[in-house]
């Protein structure tokens, strides 16, 4: 008897199941092939780190054509690259999906092997000083649900630290086709871990009933985590999205509604307000806990918010729209004390879209970001962008492809996950990457230092 594959194809994190087919004997041996083919990831010479610096990383490669007024550093950065550790098995694929952090003078980062039903998802955490690993988290073990049962095979949302020294995120679905009662799906998972000791534990479960949780972050002072769901069944309308919140402290929902954010929020420190563009986008509507009850509209717009920046000491916020469905891509600086939306242009360095991260430096003179998140990004060599907010211009600090495949025969492809370090003098990147398959099968890291010269504070 044979049984019946799911074909899931993934576009913008969003995966969607659109045939089922039967699945030969043949077929399943040659999976079983390909399984046992595969080969865990690693550097030459058995090295755990490399580090390069090379004018290869500045040279724009061949057949990119950078847009009218995009500039290349000057000065190429000292680069430290690795594998993330773990992968020792073949993922459906390894991959980064959720934004990573840095504190405390360590990198946090996670990844996941896709797999579904029954996936697992790893918080890492990366020591630049000594160029070490330590595996903080394995979401499976933690969880140990029975056989048969959902598991999450991805982390999606941000991992964000705590006044507690904590790291909370949220779990998510590595296919839509498998967040159903057949396998006695409940909704996903709140989880925090402590660095301190690597211990892990269970905040709630199914704080939406029967939803996946594919954004969020954790408000670090009032510990509330904010997230955006999608339905298990898949129906991402206005209607399927949620926004909730969720009381850390006292584990409680205080608010759930729909037609909440597919994929960003914003958010004001000081007063711990909250604001998204609602799924229909409508508009903009702000979540202030001081006040309760549920989100209200305010003037202005971010059309198909992706990505937003921590807010700078000067009280502004940089968002990004998705640039999808035809759309290019924006960026916008939002006023956190007036509410105020301005559109700055476009963020494009190339031809290649999609951004789902934004890091802002503490002075909030530096933007970093990286198109092509969903795969793609080395079509354009792979380019690590920084936008001068003062002056409204784009450069490039490095390509990183072809230079790490012609050296070590790994492509970086696309990223969720980058983090910069409080000097603003390291951005740590988790990539997807590609050993030679049609998309990525593997995570790797990359600690780009940027040179002083390339972030003058005049």
């Amino acid at each position: 008897m044979m049984r019946a594959l799911s074909i899931v194809f993934c576009a913008a994190a969003m995966c969607v199941a659109v045939a089922a087919l039967p699945v030969s004997p043949a077929a399943r041996a040659a999976q079983k092939k390909k399984a046992e083919e595969w080969k865990a990831p690693a550097l030459p010479d058995g090295k755990d780190v490399v580090t390069d610096s090379s004018d290869t990383l500045l040279r724009v490669p061949e057949g990119v054509k950078l847009k009218d007024g995009v500039t290349v550093a000057k000065a190429a950065p000292t680069i430290d690259f690795a594998y993330i550790p773990g992968q020792t098995y073949a993922g459906k694929p390894w991959s980064n999906w959720g934004e990573s952090t840095f504190a405390n003078g360590k990198y946090y980062t996670s990844v996941g092997d896709h797999l579904a039903p029954a996936g697992s998802a790893y918080v890492y955490e990366y020591d630049p000083e000594r160029k070490t690993f330590h595996q903080l988290l394995d979401l499976k073990k933690l969880l140990a649900m029975p056989q048969g049962h959902y598991v999450p095979g991805k982390i999606h949302t941000a991992l964000t630290v705590g006044k507690d020294g904590q790291i909370y995120f949220g779990t998510h679905r590595g296919s839509t086709t498998v967040t159903t009662d057949k396998y006695h799906y409940k909704g996903d998972w709140l989880v925090r871990v402590n660095p301190d000791g690597a211990k892990a534990e269970v905040v709630a479960h199914a704080p939406v009933a029967k939803h996946c949780i594919p954004t969020g972050f954790l408000d670090p002072e009032r510990l509330i985590f904010y997230g955006g769901t999608a339905p298990g069944e898949g129906k991402d309308d206005a209607t399927g999205v949620h926004f909730f919140a969720y009381d850390v402290a006292n584990k409680k929902v205080l608010c759930d509604v729909p037609n909440g954010p597919k994929r960003a929020m914003i958010f004001e420190r000081t007063n711990g307000r909250v604001y998204y563009t609602t799924a229909n986008e409508s508009g903009l509507v702000r979540y202030d806990p001081a006040k309760g009850g549920n989100p209200v509209p305010i003037e202005g717009a971010i059309p198909g918010l992706r990505a937003s920046s921590e807010e700078t000491n000067a009280g502004t916020v940089y968002a990004v729209s998705t640039g999808q469905g035809g759309r290019e891509p924006a960026l916008y600086a939002f006023d956190t004390k007036t509410e105020r939306v301005t559109e700055l242009g476009s963020p494009l360095v190339g031809s290649v879209s999609y951004i789902t991260a934004l890091k802002a430096d503490a002075t909030g003179r530096y933007l970093y970001y990286i198109p092509g998140a969903h795969g793609g990004a080395d079509k354009e060599g792979s380019p690590v962008v920084q936008y001068d907010t003062k002056a409204k211009t784009k450069k490039v600090i490095a390509f990183l492809h072809p230079f790490y495949k012609d050296k070590y025969g790994v492509a970086p492809v696309g990223t969720y996950s980058y983090a910069l370090s409080p000097n603003g003098a390291t951005l740590f990147v988790t990539w997807n990457a590609n050993r030679g398959g049609k998309a990525w099968d593997t995570c790797v890291l990359s600690a780009i230092h940027i040179p002083e010269s390339e972030r003058p504070t005049g």
